[in-house]
């Protein structure tokens, strides 16, 4: 009989928390997460746009005949790609990716695509991580993704040496969208750590821009980087700001409730001091690029603005209710609001 008086006060306690997690979530906007920040100039927001057509290419079959048209005159020339790497050659250990020559910006670029909801191998690369797993130059990194990143090195390394030697005066950029963010920051952070397997390339040269980016590593190092790793994070996106483990989100993406359920009462049990102070906790790397062009409860919209900053106490740290919290962490959106964002 007491388990059955007990259970009506178990669900008043658990109507309570989600009530105050719902009511928390409400009054919070995705323009309170960058608000203090400063506004990114053209100069160094320009590569953005131009990059994410180059992800946006590794997904298409024929480049000639392309299923996304260019925008803004960032097509790609498919005569200049050295490589092409499928989930064939990576055996699912990596995602795909491309290798282009971009002789009109003196840069090479190295592009990753996102996460593919239709293969296994990418849910193991996200799945393959567990809270502190992993510890890499003083902090903690996501070990799924630290493995893809170095499975790419490796298999591109002669070929990323040679192109640096010959090319001298380009820069060598390494870029990603959603899962290819991940591998994109860890293999930066690889590169930099191991100049001298690409002829000792100087650091400068060196830059990496991830865009929509899962959480892959800790906040000591997401600021060290911050000099050659970008983050780009359109509005709302859900996955920057995720800092639930990327293997819990997924064994419950098919039941939004349970997830929902989970966040509730971490938020509600658990201070956000205490999370905050916890030196394994994982956060979007490098600088952060904040593109917000939508105002507070879809009141309007106004021409985006992008504010940046190398945030040093947390960074995307709660989840914005937004019936476009899942359609801004698209690659073809982001392209078009940055895009949108530099002409103005």
């Amino acid at each position: 009989m007491s388990i059955f008086c007990g259970l009506p006060i178990l669900e008043c306690v658990y109507c309570i928390a989600c009530a105050r997690w719902a009511w928390k979530r409400c009054l919070h906007t995705a323009g309170h997460d960058s608000e203090t920040w400063g506004f990114a100039t053209a100069e160094e927001f320009e590569p953005v746009p131009r990059l994410c057509r180059y992800i946006l290419s590794v997904y298409e079959d024929d480049l000639r005949h392309p299923l996304w048209e260019p925008s803004g005159g960032y097509g790609i020339n498919p005569d200049l790609i050295i490589l092409k790497r499928t989930y064939e050659h990576t055996l699912g250990r990596a995602p795909p990716y491309q290798l282009y020559l971009d002789h009109d910006h003196a840069d090479i670029v190295l592009a990753i695509r996102g996460l593919n909801l239709a293969k296994e191998s990418d849910y193991a690369v996200l799945l393959d991580n567990k809270l502190g797993m992993k510890k890499l130059d003083g902090g903690y990194v996501h070990n799924g993704l630290l493995k893809a990143a170095g499975r790419v090195l490796d298999a591109e390394c002669d070929i990323l040496k040679k192109l640096v030697q010959d090319y001298p005066n380009y820069t060598l950029t390494f870029a990603g969208h959603s899962l290819g963010a991940g591998v994109a920051a860890l293999l930066t952070m690889l590169v930099v750590q191991n100049l001298d397997r690409l002829g000792n390339i100087e650091r400068k040269r060196i830059r990496c821009y991830a865009m929509a980016p899962a959480r892959c590593m800790s906040l000591n190092l997401a600021v060290r980087y911050a000099d050659v790793i970008n983050s780009v994070v359109l509005q709302d996106d859900f996955l920057p700001r995720t800092a639930t483990p990327l293997e819990d989100i997924f064994k419950s993406l098919f039941c939004l409730p349970c997830l929902l359920c989970l966040r509730c009462m971490r938020d509600t049990c658990i201070s956000e001091e205490k999370m905050l102070k916890d030196p394994r906790r994982l956060y979007a790397p490098g600088r952060l690029y904040h593109i917000v062009e939508r105002k507070p409860f879809r009141c309007g919209r106004y021409p985006p603005v992008v504010r940046t900053a190398v945030p040093v106490d947390g960074r995307f740290e709660h989840i914005v209710l937004s019936c476009n919290a899942t359609s801004d962490h698209a690659i073809i959106w982001i392209e078009r609001e940055s895009s949108r964002a530099l002409e103005t």
